[in-house]
């Protein structure tokens, strides 16, 4: 493929996603030069060239591509379904016609598959008695990250065997287990922090990068089963906690799937009023516990090391009033916990097995989740890590 110019490779900022921005502003800054630019990101030249390379394909879809005489990008929201091109003797573009069609299309689709998906058992959740004996101080809080529902594997080929209905059944054994093991506090928090869902719409490709993914299902199975699992699981949460909050993190496997669910969970609780539900746009959450605080992000944005700066300052008041701050992240299925000047942050594992992509790349981490207890005035009091092995 012929090499953008350094205008052109302006023009493709416009059709760029997080990384493909920064390998083209790297082949600006250093005038095309791609071994140099490469260098200065720490990647690999192969890796800038191909990206850049991909991200032309992207512009040619939506219009741009100035060797083939495409230089009238389509209106957002669509892309060129068909372009015919009329020359005349010399080789010079007399005519041509562009044919586009919404780029939404796929959307909607999925879009169609969750509301017929949903459609089943979209009845408000109606109010249930409270339980006794909770301990009013005491908070819950039920780490899951990185499910992957939807994800298949293959144990002759990782070592482990995966996908929706084994991810369904795990998912009730761990909150059985969970709720057994931890004490009766008075509020619980399903922390879901990301990539619930393995894939985002009728492809099983992640959003942003389009890698394919090993996918065992339909779509509209996906949603099916994460509707079911969610609510059956809120129920034996209220049967335990006076109050439950759910928290549906944004991640880089299901961006809109963690929208929908959000919104869809906020509609079926609405009658509920000892449940609440996280509706955040953004990709930051809080809780605040008394003297604790307790934030979340999945960590496709910000890696442990440098979110606590992030947490205090998107949420100043709650990290001012607190005493004791946590902060807990996914996205690379191992554990690790930093002690910084700010707050404790925590990276969780995942129960899910482990995909072709993991396994062959050799990310061999442990399996498990947690359920962390605080105290409104002491901050973290309690811990249990539970594996599949265990429930």
């Amino acid at each position: 493929m012929q090499r953008p110019t350094i205008e052109q490779l302006k023009e493709l900022r416009k059709f760029a996603n997080e990384l493909e921005l920064q390998y083209v502003d790297a082949a600006i800054a250093h005038k095309n030069n791609y071994g140099r630019a490469a260098a200065s990101l720490g990647k690999a030249r192969s890796s800038l060239r191909d990206s850049i390379n991909k991200l032309a394909g992207t512009a040619a879809k939506h219009g741009f591509a100035p060797e083939q005489g495409l230089t009238h990008p389509t209106p957002p929201g669509f892309e060129v379904k068909k372009t015919s091109t009329l020359y005349d003797a010399d080789g010079e573009i007399r005519l041509q016609w562009q044919i586009i069609n919404q780029e939404v299309e796929g959307a909607k689709k999925a879009l169609a598959a969750f509301a017929e998906a949903a459609s089943e058992s979209l009845k408000r959740e109606k109010p249930i008695p409270p339980p006794k004996g909770v301990i009013g101080d005491l908070l819950n809080l039920y780490v899951i990250t990185d499910y992957h529902i939807g994800m298949r594997s293959w144990p002759d080929e990782t070592g482990d065997d995966w996908d929706t209905d084994i991810a369904e059944d795990m998912l009730y054994r761990w909150f059985a287990s969970a709720i057994k093991a931890a004490p009766k506090a008075h509020t619980a928090i399903f922390g879901q922090i990301g990539d619930f869902l393995h894939y985002d719409g009728l492809e099983a490709v992640t959003p942003a990068s389009r890698h394919v993914l090993d996918a065992d299902t339909r779509y509209q199975k996906l949603v099916r089963v994460a509707i079911r699992a969610i609510r059956r699981i809120v129920r034996e949460l209220l049967k335990n906690h006076e109050h439950v909050h759910l928290i549906m993190a944004d991640a880089n496997h299901d961006e809109s799937g963690s929208a929908w669910l959000r919104e869809l969970l906020h509609a079926l609780y609405d009658e509920e009023p000892r449940v609440t539900v996280d509706r955040s746009a953004d990709t930051y959450y809080c809780y605040e516990w008394g003297l604790t605080s307790l934030f979340f992000h999945h960590g496709h944005k910000r890696k442990p090391e440098l979110v606590d700066t992030v947490f205090a300052q998107k949420f100043r008041e709650v990290f001012g009033r607190t005493k004791h701050a946590y902060g807990h992240m996914g996205h690379y299925h191992h554990e690790k916990t930093l002690e910084t000047n700010l707050m404790i942050v925590r990276q969780h594992r995942t129960l899910a097995a482990k995909d072709a992509y993991a396994s062959r790349a050799g990310y061999l981490s442990g399996r498990s989740a947690d359920v962390v207890t605080y105290h409104k005035e002491y901050g973290e009091v309690g811990r249990i890590s539970l594996s599949p092995e265990m429930i």
